[in-house]
């Protein structure tokens, strides 16, 4: 278990940087499409934090397959709550979602992961036969 926080750490700060990079982008096309027009420093500050936070907890959780011990479904359930948790919790910080449309969110994000789920799952299935033919021959 040392070892996982180990690597949720070190794979958190690695791709940290990422949260603020996207936020940048996202206002930025904002501020073209005329949607915002300016940002206060403590909305500037809180969106970039915010995001360091999401991107480390984002990256760092995946860290849950590498525990041996637990069956797949379990670190999928983990990991889909940690990530729902967080991704909530910051768009709510932020005022990026409003309660109101907190079951529209829920229902995009489970969509979205079960989705990228199944397509990991199925290319590392497939990899994973291919190599086991490999070996066999």
């Amino acid at each position: 278990m040392r070892n996982f926080w180990r690597r949720f750490f070190s794979i958190g700060a690695m791709y940290a940087w990422g949260g603020p990079v996207v936020v940048a982008i996202v206002w930025l096309c904002l501020y073209k499409a005329g949607v915002i027009t300016s940002l206060s420093v403590d909305e500037a500050v809180l969106g970039i934090l915010s995001s360091v936070v999401l991107a480390f907890i984002a990256a760092g959780i995946s860290q849950i397959y590498q525990i041996e011990t637990l069956p797949l479904v379990m670190k999928t359930l983990i990991q889909c709550a940690v990530l729902y948790i967080d991704y909530m919790g910051i768009y709510l910080l932020n005022g990026w979602l409003s309660v109101v449309n907190l079951w529209r969110f829920t229902i995009i994000f489970l969509s979205i992961f079960v989705v990228i789920w199944l397509i990991i799952y199925m290319d590392t299935k497939r990899s994973a036969e291919k190599m086991n033919r490999k070996i066999a021959k």
